[in-house]
């Protein structure tokens, strides 16, 4: 069983931290740091423990911020960082820097290639915006591929766990940075610009398709893997201009048969169900699946082909699991599948999920 990431952050990697502090500062107080960084941290969670050990650095630190970041600065060519050991310290300088726009944004470029800084830089953009994208827009030019990758992720309108920053979502506010890095050579750049996109598509979905559109016209080595991975949501949703961005016509296809391995499925149980799909001409099909209850409807990824001759079809068997999770549950009740072929419902077969 894999170790909970919450445990990564422990008396280990505070003392690797603590290490890189103390050689960078004579001065500072290595024993008061651990003990009260390790204060307490077995029963918190993940981010809770980022918060805590941040808290310890506030507390043993220089007052001044500009003094206490240089030491951080100079820590991480004294100490072994990674994601555990440095993400406290980003956090450090998330609340403690704010103050200082330019010692804080220049820490954390110097301690994202150890450890991101995605988080951590969000709270400048909230309170700095047009002087914050600046730097950030800077950091797409960076050698450095963390530092490339920091302007894009950083910068996401939704960015998972980040916190939200109401501006980033307003109309094309982010596209400069990502005009910049749509070709990047580093996959780990290309695909946070990819996910950044996907960011877009949920509160501009047009702009989303034109500026992908632009994207291949423009040309690039990478540009239709991006493009790809970016329309994902849309192409879930069935989006016209997404479904041809990707060469697929809207509504072109039908389903010819469906059916299920039951009418009746337990909680914890699989819905195995078959679907012939035939193409109304060449072309991609994309084909979608939905599970759908009052007040809830998701949608699933079922297959990709391509038809080489009008009428072609193609039989496709699926697996979905009623597994609980602890992010959703699933009450006993009547569902309906739902396939989708290009974007346009096709067939319904009904099903109820027992307890």
């Amino acid at each position: 069983m894999a170790q909970p990431l919450k445990e990564l952050i422990n008396p280990t990697s505070v003392g690797v931290l603590a290490d890189g502090l103390a050689a960078a500062w004579a001065a500072f107080p290595r024993d008061r740091f651990v003990r009260t960084a390790g204060a307490g941290l077995d029963g918190l969670e993940l981010k809770d423990r980022v918060r805590h050990v941040a808290g310890a650095l506030g507390a043993t630190l220089p007052a001044s911020f500009p003094e206490a970041a240089a030491i951080v600065r100079e820590s991480t060519t004294l100490a072994r960082l990674d994601m555990w050991s440095g993400w406290p310290a980003t956090e450090y300088v998330a609340v403690h820097g704010l103050g200082h726009l330019d010692e804080g944004m220049r820490t954390l470029a110097t301690l994202t290639p150890y450890a991101t800084g995605e988080f951590a830089v969000r709270p400048y953009l909230d309170l700095h915006r047009d002087d914050a994208l600046r730097v950030m827009r800077g950091f797409a030019d960076s050698a450095d591929e963390h530092l490339r990758r920091l302007a894009s992720e950083g910068s996401r309108p939704r960015l998972p766990w980040g916190a939200r920053v109401r501006w980033l979502m307003e109309h094309g506010t982010t596209l400069p940075i990502l005009d910049h890095l749509r070709d990047d050579p580093s996959e780990y750049v290309r695909r946070s610009v990819a996910n950044h996109v996907n960011d877009i598509t949920k509160d501009h979905p047009d702009l989303a398709v034109r500026t992908l559109a632009r994207w291949r016209a423009e040309g690039g080595s990478h540009v239709e893997a991006v493009l790809r991975h970016a329309v994902r949501g849309l192409l879930r949703a069935g989006h016209a201009g997404a479904l041809t961005l990707v060469g697929a016509t809207p509504g072109q296809g039908s389903v010819r048969a469906l059916t299920l391995s039951a009418d009746q499925v337990a909680v914890g149980g699989h819905l195995r169900f078959t679907a012939t799909v035939a193409a109304g001409a060449e072309g991609p099909l994309v084909l979608r699946y939905a599970v759908r209850r009052e007040g809830s409807r998701r949608v699933f990824h079922l297959a990709e082909r391509t038809a080489t001759t009008p009428g072609q079809t193609f039989t496709l068997t699926k697996s979905h699991s009623f597994k609980p999770v602890t992010t959703r549950t699933e009450p006993p009740g009547p569902r309906l599948l739902e396939i989708m072929v290009n974007g346009t419902l096709r067939a319904t077969a009904p099903f109820t999920l027992t307890s």
